[in-house]
Formats: structure tokens, sequence, C-alpha cells
């Protein structure tokens, strides 16, 4: 193809893409893409056939203009979600950490019930965990190896499915807050009963100590992200029946955001929790001073990030008001 019939027939392509190009941050960055893979396309054509022409310089130029965009949009992408997690959010979580509060309390008196049941019926762990967790556990204790279900499995299959199962019974908790609260009160419930009989059970038979330093690797984070998912369960409940100054609507929809935030707040942490139950938990020979250091360091990190990290940005804002 010559080179004048070439640039007639893009011209008015080009022309156009200059003027989308030239809108800022109002395009999309899937047009932005779409739009320097064309170009790209007939850059390529015109370095084959024009290579020393103007007509391929000026594609090079606004090649370079999308490709510039692009990085652009990516760069602000990547801010925007450090800006959530570092700041925005832990500002507008701060009035909340009292449904946290509440939530621990909760999960705490559960889990002390699910652990005096345990004690009073030698059959209750059976009930809340299954015939074949408790049968297998029972087993792998006699053989000096309480531990043993932690290492089955390949280790980025069980990070990936426990990650997953994970953010599912989190977003359950927070979901069921459209009962009213009733349904994450249940999730509550559900789970705090079966922590308590769980580390029962092995008190009962002797290995107590063993399960605190090899679960709570993992446990530290993956607990205390879904007692913060049962937190925004009944953000989303209050916006129903505590609409305040506002119409229920408005007020649950005001919730309906901020219970998103919170439960939003979680995935990284999920992440880790499942990333160490996948590639560390499986480690039961590792030093006992170590699995001490990872349990502490995780609950200082929730600490700091659901209780310390809010308060301290919002006197820090507070002061530049």
């Amino acid at each position: 193809m010559r080179e004048v019939v070439f640039i007639k027939k893009n011209k008015e392509k080009w022309q156009e893409y200059e003027k989308i190009l030239q809108q800022g941050n109002a395009v999309k960055n899937s047009e932005i893409t779409s739009i320097y893979l064309d170009i790209t396309d007939d850059l390529a054509y015109a370095n084959t056939y024009y290579p020393h022409s103007k007509t391929t310089e000026y594609l090079h130029q606004l090649a370079g203009i999308a490709h510039r965009k692009i990085y652009k949009t990516k760069k602000e992408s990547a801010n925007s979600i450090k800006r959530f997690y570092l700041d925005s959010f832990p500002r507008m979580f701060y009035p909340y950490r009292k449904y946290l509060i509440y939530a621990w309390i909760f999960f705490i008196l559960f889990a002390i019930i699910g652990a005096f049941s345990a004690a009073k019926d030698g059959e209750y762990v059976r009930l809340i965990m299954g015939d074949n967790y408790v049968d297998m556990t029972i087993e792998n204790i006699k053989k000096g190896d309480p531990m043993a279900v932690y290492k089955s499995g390949g280790e980025t299959a069980s990070f990936l499915a426990i990650t997953i199962n994970n953010i599912k019974v989190a977003l359950n908790s927070f979901i069921y807050g459209l009962l009213l609260g009733i349904g994450t009160l249940y999730m509550l419930i559900r789970n705090a009963v079966m922590l308590g009989s769980f580390q029962y059970f092995f008190y009962k038979y002797g290995v107590f100590w063993e399960s605190v330093r090899t679960i709570w690797i993992h446990g530290t984070i993956e607990i205390f992200s879904i007692v913060v998912a049962i937190t925004a369960g009944w953000v989303l409940a209050s916006g129903i029946l505590i609409p305040g100054t506002y119409t229920r609507k408005e007020s649950f929809i005001r919730r309906a955001k901020d219970g998103t935030k919170i439960m939003l707040s979680t995935i990284p942490f999920f992440i880790i929790a499942g990333f160490f139950e996948g590639f560390v938990t499986r480690h039961t020979e590792m030093p006992v001073i170590l699995s001490i250091l990872i349990i502490l360091g995780s609950l200082l990190l929730m600490i700091y990030y659901y209780f310390i990290l809010p308060e301290k940005l919002t006197k820090k804002h507070k002061n530049y008001e």
C-alpha cells in the first residue's frame, strides 16, 4: 500500500485518537489500551513499509502518549488502593471500633460456651467437628503428631482453597447482616463455639500447647479477620435498625457502603492467613520461639490496624482541619 493511501485510510481515526488521548482522566483505561494496541499495529506496518517517514514518526509519538497514559492510570490505581488501606479506610473505620469490641466480647463468650459444652459432653466435639475429623486427629495424637492434618495436601492448593473458603465465610457473615444482624450473630456463634470446642478437644488429650503454637500461626489473623467481617455484618444491620437522623433508606445505603469497605479491608489479611496455613503451619518442627513470634506479631498487626491506626489517623486529620 502506498503511504498516501495508508494515511488517507487512517487519518480520521488517528485524529480521533488524538482527541480522546487529550481528554485526561475522563477516558477509561480499557479504551486507552484498545487505542494503544490499534496504534501499535499501524506503527508496525509503517515501520515495515515506511521506516523513515514522518508518518512513522507521528505514530511513534501517538503510541508513546497512549503508553504513558496507560502507565499513569495503573500507577494512580495502585496509589488509590494504597491510600484506601493505609489512610481512608482506617479513618472511616474509627467510629465502628465499638462494633468490633462488641463482636469480640460475644465471640469470646461463645467460645467459652463451646469449650464448656465439650467438657460436659464427650460427644459434643464430634457433633461440631464431625466423626471423621475427630477420629483422624485422635489417631494422629496416638502417633505423636497431633497437628499432622496441616501437613496434608499441596502447599499452593491448600493456600488457595483455605483463602477462598475463609473469604466465603466472611462474605456470608457480612451479607447475613441483611437479616437484621441475626444471621451474622448465627455465624459468630457457629465459629466461636467451633473454636472453643476444638481447643478443648486438644486440651482433653494433653496436646493443648502443641495446638496453640501451631494452629494460631494462621489462626490469629484468620479469626481476627472473621470477627472483623462479623463487625461489617452488624454495621450493615445497623443501617436498617438504627437510621438516626437519616431516612432508613439513606442510612442503609451509607452503612452498606461502610460495611463493604470493612469487608474489603479483610481480604489482604485472609490472603496472609491462607499463606501461613498453606506454607508455614505445616512445619510443626519449627522452633517454639519462631511460632510465638509469628503469633504475637500477627496479633499486634491486627490490633494496630483496626484499633491504633484508625485513632492515630483520625486525630492527625483533625489537627490539620
